[in-house]
């Protein structure tokens, strides 16, 4: 629906639209959006009449998209040309104190954010957007606001606004939002957690499992089809979420996006395992949670714990895509669950379908249909630790999953056949608008790293090397010739590091294949800028502190 936002000299009233160009293609997140709802509900109505289900006429996917961001004194933001520029702090040394203790976490939250977030969960209710949670995330500085779940079409500009609000409300709070994903390296950066559900317009949610889920077919088909979507589909999964920024967001609480594989919690697992043996489903035992006192109550025990470690994980009644960035929409990556959905709920119908047309029932032929199609697909669940080593190993070596660790590898699985086949047969993107949102995604890539290298060439030659030199000169006249011969050694790295940053700046390579132009930026420009800060941050540690020109993070992460 339309929307009004206010601003201090009035109000001016918001008509959510959508874009195409004059020969018809979707030039926006929306257009897609719709039609891969379309495509899920036309699937999913299919299947549910192989159940007696004939009063759903439609059927919904939802999202509730959690959004971490930053919060920073805005003194300190002005004070950062690559803040400004990038988004991110292209330098700066580890503080003695990031978030080790988790007192952040576990702290309560400052006053004046929370005056600033009560601002922004007004403002969001005055634009119909349901917030649900406010809480501190694990880094210093860090938050999170998590919405209560919407269709997807309407979640995703919900998304959109709420992102809007956040950055445009801090200012009145002497803030910054940043939005980045990784705006400080050392410290965990912000992703935006997509809660995805599947729901019929009667009121059910097709992903709700039951209180036995190994009795709940229903459930089972719509579960199977997700897993096989996921692991037929998951190097376009990665390519969905992949940005120039997504690629630092790698670390403790974060779920590495490179390998995507699928949590299913310790019942589930049976279940599906007993599916693939041609057995009867097991379940965990119900139990509770005695907290050693008669005046606490005793609490149910989820059967499942949650694996924040996992890109795709189940979560009771849905699936959280953790991989997507903070900056990003969530439209695309809706898109393509809702694509791949579809196509893996109709391949399910299909067979379904066929076995029953000797004249079985649906009962008797469904464990064998989810039982083959889960034994097929089972190599992309997973439910260890996505963060060790030789899970990644395991991953590729022995299970065949995808580790396309960096944007220009992922990128290409956007125009794979398999992308354009299925984004074709549901009418959801056209071949000229696959190729289109490629080509606009590798060049977003090309340009965000640019900047950014032109940023930090600017910044090592025009503050960071009068700085040092400076105090290079101090240390001459004092005498200190141990603390001159170290200084001395990295002011020359300093300047070797930033000319050999400004001659990668100076070749970028010729022609017009810009997968190429974009490896470039990945395997020469960024080491050249890596390099350029690993010299800049050594000399953080060791120059007066009132003559190093920007802010630390001693201080940007800890004023609150």
């Amino acid at each position: 629906p339309a929307f009004i936002l206010r601003n201090p000299n009035g109000a001016f009233l918001c008509i959510p639209t959508a874009f195409a160009s004059w020969t018809g293609e979707a030039l926006d997140h929306k257009i897609p959006l719709i039609r891969s709802m379309d495509a899920l509900s036309t699937a999913a109505v299919r299947a549910l009449r192989l159940f007696d289900d004939y009063e759903t006429q439609r059927v919904f996917t939802t999202i509730g998209p959690e959004q971490e961001y930053f919060l920073v004194d805005e003194q300190y933001y002005y004070e950062r040309p690559d803040l400004i520029n990038t988004g991110r702090t292209l330098f700066g040394a580890k503080p003695p104190k990031g978030h080790e203790l988790d007192d952040h976490y576990f702290g309560s939250i400052p006053e004046r954010v929370l005056a600033y977030m009560l601002d922004v969960e007004d403002q969001l209710a005055r634009l119909g957007v349901p917030i649900k949670t406010r809480h501190n995330e694990v880094a210093p500085n860090q938050y999170e606001v998590a919405p209560m779940f919407e269709n997807s079409n309407v979640g995703s500009d919900h998304q959109q606004l709420c992102m809007q609000i956040l950055q445009s409300a801090a200012r009145k709070y002497g803030l910054i939002c940043l939005l980045h994903e990784k705006p400080f390296a050392g410290v965990n950066g912000s992703g935006k957690h997509n809660n995805w559900s599947m729901g019929t317009d009667t009121g059910r949610n097709l992903l709700e499992p039951g209180d036995n889920p190994s009795e709940n077919e229903q459930f089972l088909f719509f579960a199977t089809a997700v897993i096989q979507a996921v692991n037929k589909h998951q190097g376009l999964l990665r390519a969905a979420v992949a940005t120039a920024g997504q690629d630092h967001r790698l670390g403790a609480n974060e779920a590495p996006p490179a390998i995507i594989s699928i949590f299913l919690g310790s019942e589930l697992e049976q279940v599906f395992d007993a599916l693939a043996k041609g057995k009867g489903g097991a379940t965990t035992p119900e139990s509770v949670l005695g907290l050693g006192s008669p005046v606490l109550p005793a609490l149910p025990m989820h059967s499942g714990d949650r694996n924040r470690t996992s890109p795709f994980a189940f979560t009771g009644n849905k699936f959280e895509f953790r991989a997507l960035g903070s900056s990003m929409s969530p439209s695309f990556a809706n898109t393509v669950l809702n694509t791949i959905a579809a196509e893996a709920i109709d391949d399910l119908s299909d067979k379904v379908e066929a076995a029953i047309k000797g004249g079985k029932s649906v009962d008797e032929v469904l464990a064998g249909v989810l039982g083959k199609s889960y034994k097929g697909n089972s190599q992309v669940v997973f439910g260890g630790d996505n963060y060790d080593e030789a899970w990644h190993a395991e991953a590729v070596n022995k299970r065949g999953l995808k580790n396309l660790r960096t944007t220009p590898d992922a990128l290409p699985e956007v125009i794979a056949k398999d992308t354009i086949s299925v984004f074709s047969k549901y009418g959801v993107l056209s071949s000229r608008e696959v190729e289109a949102r490629y080509e606009v995604s590798v060049e977003q890539y090309i340009t965000k790293l640019n900047i950014e290298a032109e940023t930090a060439a600017s910044i090592a030659r025009t503050m960071i090397l009068p700085a040092s030199l400076r105090h290079l000169t101090q240390l001459k006249a004092a005498g200190i010739l141990e603390l001159v011969r170290e200084t001395d050694a990295l002011v020359k790295k300093l300047v070797t590091t930033i000319k050999a940053l400004e001659k990668v700046n100076l070749t970028h390579p010729a022609g017009h294949d810009a997968l190429k132009h974009a490896f470039y930026m990945r395997d020469k420009v960024l080491p050249a800028m890596d390099a350029v800060r690993d010299v800049a941050d050594q000399l953080e540690r060791i120059v007066a502190d009132d003559l190093w020109p920007l802010p630390k993070y001693s201080e940007i992460l800890f004023i609150k």
